[in-house]
């Protein structure tokens, strides 16, 4: 009984620990968040600095999108043709693949890859300037790194990522209308028949809505654990495979979420 009492005790303090420090990461993530939002609205926020996150975050980020996005597409019209029997009408197939990427491959597949893109450079490029104590100096000088680091990269982010949502949906859309042709015979027109045909003007606004909560959460998380950074090289590793962990989850997380917040 004893060992059993003992047992239980060590796993509600394991417990205990992790919503403590969850807890504290959420609480510092948002005070990160407000902090941003109170520069934005007060026009403290370089303009520059802005251009160049956003040019870094989408268009360098388009390629490795673009090309998760076609094979997105060509991966759901293969597997859903491949499911399909005599007894249903092959058209549905565009329905399957336009509605699974617009509402879940494009937004999350997107996100993913911002995540190894962005995510993990901007913590392994704050956590450098931490250890190297770049931070400290910028405290020293009477300016505010919240302002001059974050609010232009969560802005930044939250422009990017909608953007690439929006050309991922199309692309992978594209591509699986040209798969089932190829794979199933499906033709254009009867595609875009059974893609038309189960389509919701909702649905678009819904991915974009994902995109727009992905591109705020990753960037806000991948700057919160560049701040905390300590141990110099290696800490920067620890804290960059940390903050990747973080991100995935949260953006899983969030995902899992949607539906039953904004479908039902």
């Amino acid at each position: 009984m004893a060992s059993v009492a003992h047992a239980l005790t060590g796993g509600v303090r394991a417990v205990g620990g992790v919503a403590e420090s969850v807890a504290g990461h959420a609480g510092a993530m948002a005070q990160l968040a407000w902090q941003s939002l109170q520069a934005t609205v007060r026009g403290q926020v370089s303009f520059r600095d802005f251009i160049n996150q956003a040019f870094a975050m989408g268009v360098q980020s388009l390629p490795l999108v673009l090309v998760t996005a076609t094979l997105s597409g060509v991966v759901t019209s293969q597997q859903g043709g491949y499911q399909f029997t005599g007894s249903i009408p092959l058209y549905v197939l565009g329905s399957i693949v336009v509605n699974g990427v617009v509402l879940e491959l494009g937004p999350v597949m997107t996100a993913i890859v911002f995540i190894g893109r962005v995510g993990a450079r901007i913590t392994a490029e704050l956590g450098t300037m931490q250890v190297s104590e770049q931070i400290d100096a910028i405290y020293a000088l009477g300016r505010d790194p919240v302002r001059m680091l974050a609010a232009p990269r969560i802005l930044a982010g939250m422009l990017a990522m909608p953007a690439l949502v929006g050309l991922a949906n199309g692309v992978g859309s594209v591509a699986g209308m040209v798969a089932a042709r190829s794979t199933v015979g499906l033709g254009y027109q009867r595609f875009l028949y059974g893609a038309e045909l189960f389509w919701h003007s909702y649905d678009l606004f819904y991915s974009l809505m994902k995109a727009e909560v992905f591109g705020f959460i990753i960037p806000v998380i991948s700057v919160h654990m560049g701040l905390l950074t300590r141990g110099g090289a290696e800490g920067v590793g620890r804290a960059t495979t940390a903050s990747v962990v973080f991100m995935i989850i949260a953006v899983l997380v969030s995902d899992a979420l949607f539906p039953p917040l904004f479908l039902n």
